[in-house]
């Protein structure tokens, strides 16, 4: 199987320029993807095309991380209904530099004969004069093919800047870079990139004499008409700092039933065997959601770790059924702390669960006990002026929760 037939069979071929599959099936290629430096984190929102470049370099070619630091200035009107809100130079860079640490979970840049790279169009872009830039690569551009790019075409009722109508020229202008420096000859990216990198490949053609290719992906979408990578609390992130390890584990296992065979095609290492063995546990067990556990622990695991993902399925454990213990305590992160001495003579429950966060006050968190559902490591608290021990501790550590699902850690300090 080539590079090609494994697009397919996890259905992320949405399109693809004449002569691609040839190509995968017989020569070894460099690739490039773009991403733009709009945030300090990527996001689920980019786990597609990212993953496609790691299927890339394990099956032999070399992929191309390329970061906007240069096109991050003007903005890709692509899939938005406005136009974005310029950055500064400072916070784009800032933002490039994030990127690289998160891109080696999943591509190797030191090893492999076909080490990724990473590159920035800041490097060519920003030194690039106008007229240079007009006359070398503008002239090769008809207005009227750019008027009739779906890009184009749904924010000229909304309003279009130059500075944004003009990205495409900057994008084509991108590959035409990488491939005559790095011998690119194939750009990925979502479905709603294609008419940029087909704006490229014309580019080559008309420049170079030469073919290049562009392969696009689907855009992400959820059965349930949400929007793929949002939650209540907003984006998903990869960074932990922006989602916590928790919230990223249980995004993955809220995954709709319509949808979780579709990612784990699109987003885990699992072949097809696998994946076909979870469809048919789904199908006839859908409660034990076993696709999904599967799914946020080899996402998990890919984006965070193997420790974050063992934190993650102790504290999954602790809230969701599981008996507490010392050592299940000890992989879950704390939500609190308190020193010891407060604990030498006992501290009031109503106390603890305030400073675990589960009631705002201590006259809230008294009327919660005497209402039921308060328990500290997994002991029934019935009486409000209960006083809790050091010697109640789990190890160092209090399982505090607030009926089943509101669980917190409080660690004790020596």
């Amino acid at each position: 199987m080539n590079l090609f037939d494994e697009f397919q069979w996890r259905g992320v071929v949405y399109d693809a320029t004449d002569g691609t599959q040839q190509m995968l099936a017989k020569e070894t290629i460099s690739c490039y993807i773009g991403f733009d430096p709009t945030a300090s984190s990527l996001h689920v929102g980019n786990l597609l095309p990212i993953m496609g470049l790691a299927r890339l370099q394990r099956f032999g070619h070399s992929p191309i991380a390329l970061v906007g630091g240069g096109t991050g200035m003007i903005g890709d009107p692509s899939g938005k209904s406005q136009e974005r809100t310029l950055m500064s130079i400072g916070e784009i860079d800032a933002n490039v530099r994030a990127m690289r640490g998160q891109l080696e979970r999943f591509l190797d840049f030191e090893t492999k004969p076909n080490a990724a790279r990473m590159v920035n169009n800041a490097d060519w872009l920003r030194t690039i004069g106008l007229l240079e830039f007009l006359r070398d690569t503008g002239k090769h551009f008809s207005v009227n093919l750019m008027m009739s790019r779906e890009s184009v075409k749904r924010r000229l009722d909304e309003g279009l800047s130059f500075t944004e109508f003009s990205y495409q020229l900057l994008q084509a202008h991108d590959y035409l870079h990488l491939f005559r420096t790095l011998k690119c000859t194939l750009q990925m990216g979502g479905s709603d990139q294609w008419g940029n990198i087909v704006a490229g490949t014309d580019l080559i053609r008309r420049v170079e004499n030469a073919k290049a290719h562009g392969l696009v992906m689907p855009l992400v979408t959820t059965s349930s008409g949400t929007k793929f990578g949002k939650t209540e609390a907003g984006t998903v992130w990869l960074s932990p700092e922006r989602t916590s390890e928790r919230d990223f584990y249980q995004f993955w296992f809220n995954t709709d039933d319509r949808d979780v065979i579709k990612y784990l095609k699109f987003f885990t290492w699992l072949d097809r065997a696998e994946i076909e063995s979870l469809e048919r546990g789904l199908e006839s067990d859908p409660a034990a959601r076993t696709a999904q556990r599967r799914l946020a622990d080899e996402v998990t695991r890919t984006v965070h770790g193997d420790a974050a993902l063992t934190r993650v399925q102790a504290d999954a454990a602790l809230r969701f059924g599981g008996a507490t213990t010392a050592e299940s305590l000890q992989q879950v992160a704390p939500t609190a702390s308190i020193s010891a001495a407060k604990l030498s003579s006992g501290l009031a429950a109503t106390e603890l669960l305030v400073l675990a966060g589960l009631a705002k006050s201590k006259s809230e968190a008294f009327r919660l006990i005497e209402q039921g559902g308060v328990s500290i490591n997994d002991a029934a608290v019935t009486d409000p002026r209960a006083a809790v021990t050091l010697e109640q501790a789990l190890g160092n550590r209090f399982k505090v929760a607030r009926g089943r699902r509101s669980v917190a850690v409080v660690e004790v300090d020596p």
